[in-house]
């Protein structure tokens, strides 16, 4: 209850954001330069943008963003002055709707693709954001180029676009990533396929003492590669048609009963961190970076990287990307991502001429230009842990509006690269776990935010009980009392607002090879 009434407070706050005067400074010059003249004009454009930090050791360390060499050189060539507010990673949710809530709203605001995510509070609907259709048209028609329509799609509502979209070419994207030398080390001459043969992996990696087999995280994010495998994904895309009725696929109990023992005997045998209910993004990563772990999960385009450091303090080791494990159906995979990644929405607001410069920066953004400054300025192998966060930072977060499927220029000119691209075509391809989503986004889902998941994290009630059934806490044999639970908890309203909008039609969208099946 208290979550659904911090939700209704950003959201009623919202309504009167788009009243408030924007973050940034603000203003504009009687010619319509130096404060927020558009790109080209006497003075740059000054805008403020609140970016997520994305656990990025470069950003998340740096004293001054605003001041960074990178940021400064940015800003020239695009005629801008940028005032950037970093939003914690860690606290990212919680800082957004504090942002709706309080009215102080940068002018361009950073979010997850979609027009309804939790984080936005409401504020689409309320006004706070321009429409951009016609203003791209005008100022900035090469975005309409370069990013598919589909991408286009998850950010617009009735036709109308309200946000700039980050593309994904690929929305398989995520990658079951193992360390090829400890494999060898451990006698395993063959990859792994099933659940079984990977749980005999992860048995062998602890026989040589490997004290984390399988690298667990809070939330089973970036940890959820078996609920893959059995195709129970309990998140927002992962919706299924089953005797003519739409319904989570967590209602699958046989399969999701199936999951959670493979973890619960991970756990009990030791394959998993015991601490994995709590483990945060930056003790993942560091605790994998030190060589202590044999198999995790992350997006693909980032192994480069991680190698490179990993490689820091264990110069012989390798990793590599291998098919995910399969389940009952011979199939698995990560979930299916949207069309878009992150979103741009700019401030209602603004004058004219301060929405035409920012839309002229994220088009350069997208020029041929910028994709060479971003991916090419640094080293393409970088050998240092310091130089590895620096690329990334530059080619991943600075380079706000790309395909973020991969950075096809940096992979395409290594032999290590090239090998990641085939990856791309010959692994992941082949994977992976759509579903049904329903976009905006369920209001009774928002009314209920302990049934409601997110992209990538289960509704905070399952979340409960599965980490209590793989600890040993709950039997696992209760599965269907949870689902019992969740639907007194508001999941029959969610339930009966799924089929009501199915047969309507009614924003509706479709993921991967089961999609022709559910039209």
């Amino acid at each position: 209850m208290k979550k659904w009434m911090i939700w209704s407070l950003a959201g009623s706050l919202a309504l009167s954001a788009a009243g408030c005067s924007s973050g940034g400074d603000g203003g504009t010059a009687a010619d319509g330069s130096a404060d927020g003249g558009a790109a080209g004009q006497q003075g740059p454009t000054k805008f403020s943008i609140s970016l997520r930090t994305l656990n990025f050791d470069y950003v998340e360390k740096h004293a001054n963003i605003n001041d960074d060499k990178w940021v400064k050189e940015l800003e020239q060539k695009t005629n801008t002055d940028l005032d950037i507010k970093l939003v914690p990673h860690k606290d990212y949710e919680q800082k957004m709707i504090q942002m709706f809530a309080t009215g102080d709203i940068a002018d361009v605001v950073q979010a997850g693709a979609g027009t309804n995510g939790k984080e936005l509070a409401g504020s689409v609907q309320a006004g706070v954001f321009l429409e951009l259709n016609d203003l791209i048209k005008q100022h900035a028609p090469n975005l309409l180029k370069v990013i598919p329509q589909e991408s286009w799609d998850e950010v617009s509502q009735n036709g109308k676009i309200y946000a700039i979209p980050e593309f994904i070419s690929n929305p398989s994207r995520r990658a079951t990533w193992v360390r090829e030398d400890l494999m060898k080390k451990a006698g395993i001459t063959q990859d792994p396929k099933t659940v079984e043969e990977y749980l005999e992996m992860l048995r062998a990696f602890k026989k040589i003492g490997l004290e984390h087999p399988f690298m667990g995280r809070q939330d089973f994010k970036y940890a959820d590669i078996f609920f893959g495998a059995y195709d129970v994904y309990p998140y927002l895309s992962q919706f299924e048609l089953v005797d003519g009725q739409v319904q989570p696929k967590f209602f699958d109990t046989e399969n999701m009963q199936k999951a959670l023992q493979t973890y619960k005997t991970m756990f009990d045998e030791g394959l998993i961190n015991k601490e994995f209910a709590t483990m945060n993004p930056t003790n993942f990563k560091n605790i994998i970076l030190s060589g202590k772990a044999g198999m995790w999960e992350m997006n693909a385009q980032e192994l480069i990287q991680w190698e490179t450091q990993l490689k820091q303090n264990v110069p012989d080791a390798k990793i590599k990307i291998i098919p995910s494990p399969t389940g009952p159906d011979g199939k698995g995979g990560g979930y299916l991502y949207s069309s878009a990644g992150r979103a741009y929405f700019i401030n209602a607001k603004l004058p004219p001429e301060k929405v035409a410069g920012i839309l002229k920066f994220f088009e350069w953004q997208v020029s041929e230009e910028a994709d060479k400054w971003f991916d090419l300025t640094l080293p393409i192998e970088p050998k240092t842990e310091k130089e590895v966060a620096e690329q990334r930072y530059l080619s991943g977060f600075l380079h706000m509006v790309k395909d973020d499927a991969y950075r096809k220029q940096i992979l395409s000119a290594t032999p290590d690269g090239q090998n990641l691209l085939k990856v791309f075509d010959t692994v992941l391809s082949k994977e992976g776990r759509g579903g049904i989503e329903f976009d905006p986004r369920l209001e009774s889902m928002q009314r209920n935010p302990d049934v409601s998941p997110l992209s990538d994290t289960p509704p905070p009630i399952l979340i409960t009980h599965m980490v209590k059934m793989v600890y040993g806490k709950e039997p696992i044999s209760d599965w269907p009392k949870v689902i019992e639970e969740w639907e007194a908890k508001g999941g029959n309203e969610v339930l009966k607002e799924a089929n009501e909008r199915f047969q309507k039609k009614d924003g509706i969208k479709l993921r991967g090879p089961d999609a022709q099946k559910w039209k």
